[in-house]
């Protein structure tokens, strides 16, 4: 029998903990201005979960949300305004931001919402204009 994978995440002191298991259905980067100004970075580095694959296992009141848009509830900690992940209902996905999983091998599979891009990255990836078609973008990529 195979063994599923487990790894553990946290905000940036600690106060939120949680888990995801399995494996994540895409990861990637995000060039979209809602993610940079979140992130307070030229783009952010994405990984997508099935939302019953994350689970909080320590400071669950500590969570606060945030939805700019019903796409998006955004989660961070109260404690220290550490960055957590975003829930997208409309996608049946959960974003867990990489960088919060210290252990995951991040490997990018493209560039979504590369037409907002501020910093152009040359890595072979495909650049997606929006967002992939099946999940309402228009499928079309862009040139390094």
């Amino acid at each position: 029998m195979e063994e599923i994978r487990e790894l553990r995440g946290k905000c940036f002191c600690g106060a939120v903990e949680f888990r995801v298991t399995g494996e994540p259905a895409a990861m990637g980067y995000c060039h979209c201005a809602s993610c940079r100004h979140w992130s307070a970075g030229p783009l952010n580095a994405f990984t997508l979960w099935k939302p019953d694959a994350v689970k909080i296992t320590g400071g669950a009141s500590q969570v606060g949300t945030f939805h700019k848009t019903d796409k998006s509830l955004r989660k961070w900690c109260k404690s220290c305004g550490g960055h957590l992940f975003t829930e997208h209902p409309g996608w049946g996905v959960t974003d867990v931001y990489a960088a919060t999983i210290p252990d995951l091998p991040f490997k990018p599979g493209l560039h979504v919402n590369y037409q907002e891009s501020v910093l152009r990255i040359r890595d072979g990836l495909p650049k997606m204009k929006d967002m992939p078609r099946e999940m309402g973008g228009s499928g079309e990529t862009l040139p390094e």
